[in-house]
């Protein structure tokens, strides 16, 4: 998902040191285009093609040129077929993921944020069955090896897991109601999914959130209430956020041994 609008990434941060290409695609908003030595975007897809999966949708705006310009001219992929959806107007997750099973089909498929950059296992293990699920991120493990502070999980999703394995709950963007201490805060959500036909089905029917859009954890959690198993692959590993101009030189630092293969 490539099509959101960018907000906090396009506030000025006078504390973050960016050189100029950096600070041009930090102002564009177009988060997945920011260089660490590459675009970002191909980080996220090589670790996709390392996991195995190599036929790659991204959801952008119609005014992102930029992005399939360069994917068409400057990085030509050969480990992965890359299309794409257009999603007219940025109205919410959800709206993405319904924009792009137009182009996907009814199959299953994952879905993933464009300015995370995840774990290839996590890959593996949602697309290793073809039911709906999430990768429930291990709270310590985020703020242990990733660049996300125990703070700032308050701005992700808390997810509540039985003992089957099964996502039972979600508590978006917790903010100051969740003790981060606490085992109820355990497992974090970092907007991983795997997609059904009836999770598409849901976010068609999805109303508005509190924020005006159409948003995915709300379609999973009316899919959950209406009885579909969604399953919580539980996983101590890192997620790189990168959706604010504080978070490049630690993806830049986190990301310099690593060269994206297309």
């Amino acid at each position: 998902m490539a099509r959101g609008l960018g907000t906090r990434m396009r506030r000025t941060d006078a504390a973050a040191a960016l050189d100029a290409s950096q600070a041009a695609a930090a102002e564009s908003g177009v988060k997945g285009m920011i260089p660490i030595k590459r675009p970002f975007l191909e980080y996220v897809i090589s670790a996709l093609a390392d996991a195995g999966l190599d036929d790659i949708v991204l959801v952008i705006g119609p005014e992102h040129d930029a992005i399939r310009a360069h994917f068409m001219q400057r990085a030509a992929p050969e480990r992965v077929r890359i299309r794409y959806a257009v999603q007219d107007a940025p109205i919410g997750t959800a709206n993405a993921i319904a924009t792009a099973a137009e182009v996907v089909g009814p199959v299953p498929f994952l879905a993933l944020n464009a300015d995370n950059y995840y774990p290839a296992e996590a890959f593996r293990a949602l697309a290793a069955e073809d039911s709906a699920g999430t990768v429930a991120f291990d709270r310590d493990a985020l703020v242990r090896e990733g660049n996300i502070n125990a703070e700032r999980v308050r701005a992700f999703a808390v997810l509540t897991v039985d003992a089957s394995g099964l996502l039972t709950g979600i508590v978006e963007k917790p903010g100051d109601s969740l003790d981060l201490t606490s085992e109820a805060a355990r497992w974090v959500g970092m907007n991983l999914w795997a997609i059904t036909p009836e999770i598409v089905a849901a976010c068609h029917r999805v109303p508005l959130s509190a924020r005006g859009e159409y948003e995915l954890p709300e379609a999973v959690g009316l899919a959950v209430r209406e009885g579909v198993p969604v399953r919580a692959v539980r996983m101590a590993a890192p997620v790189l956020d990168l959706s604010q101009r504080s978070d490049i030189a630690s993806v830049v630092e986190r990301l310099s041994t690593v060269e994206p293969r297309l």
